[in-house]
Parts: structure tokens; sequence; C-alpha cells
């Protein structure tokens, strides 16, 4: 939901930074191993009860994550080995961060509260199945109540409340359970279509974004020569 509403303006903010990055000996991939360990950490603050401090942590893993996609663009290196990379550490950066939330949960409300992080990790990891799955039959499946981005917005308000951060991960597994059901109904129905209709359909949707892209462009190079002026 986020990442269709508002990628576009988070770019436009984030494009500046890895522009400047470029100056620097940094890659992309070195971003996501610094958003790894930041991970890392937040997860042991989380699960020895500093959750305030986690908090800070998740959003400070979350920079990385936001930037090295940006730096790929703008140093021009990205790559299918770099996205599986960053798909994969992102993957690895949700298990720790709910596994924290799920020892914290174990050692305040017993081993039965445990449970319920490992069940939002394992209906999170089958959403992202979902689409994985279903891009390499070249039907697009993004959408949801609760993508990545709103995952973590969700992590974080809990982690606002000691005694509200069970309620938050009941209130997630809900709503990532119904994201999982709702991109199953997506996809039964573009599998439905014909090859050749999906594919008509898909070049309109490309036209569209191409024409979308460019403007923004004009846009860019029009703002960047008034502020010259």
């Amino acid at each position: 939901m986020f990442d269709g509403k508002f990628r576009v303006h988070v770019d436009k903010y984030v494009r500046p930074v890895g522009v400047t990055l470029t100056r620097t000996k940094i890659t992309p991939d070195h971003l996501t191993v610094v958003g790894l360990v930041i991970a890392v950490a937040a997860a042991v603050a989380i699960g020895a009860g500093y959750l305030r401090l986690g908090l800070l942590l998740v959003i400070a893993a979350a920079l990385p994550d936001m930037l090295d996609g940006a730096l790929a663009k703008a140093s021009n290196v990205s790559s299918q080995r770099g996205a599986f990379f960053d798909s994969t550490v992102d993957r690895i950066t949700d298990s720790l961060m709910l596994g924290g939330v799920a020892w914290y949960l174990g050692d305040t409300r017993g081993g039965t509260a445990a449970v319920l992080p490992f069940a939002v990790m394992a209906v999170s990891q089958l959403i992202s199945y979902q689409r994985a799955k279903a891009e390499s039959l070249g039907i697009q499946a993004k959408g949801g109540l609760m993508e990545r981005a709103e995952r973590i917005v969700v992590l974080c308000i809990g982690l606002l409340f000691d005694s509200g951060l069970y309620w938050v991960m009941w209130a997630m597994l809900v709503l990532v359970s119904l994201t999982a059901v709702q991109r199953f109904v997506k996809i039964w129905r573009l599998a439905a279509v014909s090859p050749s209709t999906a594919a008509r359909l898909e070049s309109r949707r490309s036209r569209r974004a191409s024409r979308r892209s460019a403007l923004a462009v004009r846009r860019e190079r029009l703002t960047s020569r008034r502020r010259d002026g």
C-alpha cells in the first residue's frame, strides 16, 4: 500500500542522497550489509527488553534499506545479483526483528505468546513468496494491506508500548493474513487471463509508467533550471 502510494515521493527525496553517495567508495551492497548489522542489534535490544532502543535501531536499519536502491540507480550499477541480495537480506532482517519480539514476549508473557511473532513471520514469508512466484509467471502481484513497509511501521508502533506490543502482534497477524488472502485472490484472477491479453495489459501499464517517468524527469529538469536561474 505505502509502496504504491508513497514510493514516488520517497524516491524524490532519496535520489539526491544516492547521487551524493556515488562520490564515496560505498556500494549498495555495503549499505545492505550495514542495515543487516543494525537489524541484529535491534533484535538483541528488543529481546533484552530495551524496546525504545530497539525502536531507534529498527528505524536506523530501515535507512540503509532505502538508500541502497537509490545509490544503485544513481551509480548505474543495478543488477539482478544486487536485487537478489537485497531481497534475501530483507527476509533475514524481518526474521531477526520478529525473533527479538518473540524472545521478549516469551520472557514477559510466557512461551505461548512467543509463538505469535513466529506466526506473523510465517504469513509474511508467504506474502513474499506469493509475489516472487507470481512475478516468475509474469504476473504483477504488488499491493495489499500489509506489505513490508507497513509491517515495519506497525512494529515500530508496537515498540512504543511495553504492554501493547503483544496486542499489536495480534493486529499484525490479522492484517498480514488478510494481505495473503488479497494477494491470492488477485493472482488467481490475473492467472485466468490469457497470455496474449496479459501481454497487452502489461504493455499498456509499461507505456503509462514510461510516460509518468518522462513527465517526472521533465518536471525535475524544469525545477533545476529555475533554481539555476
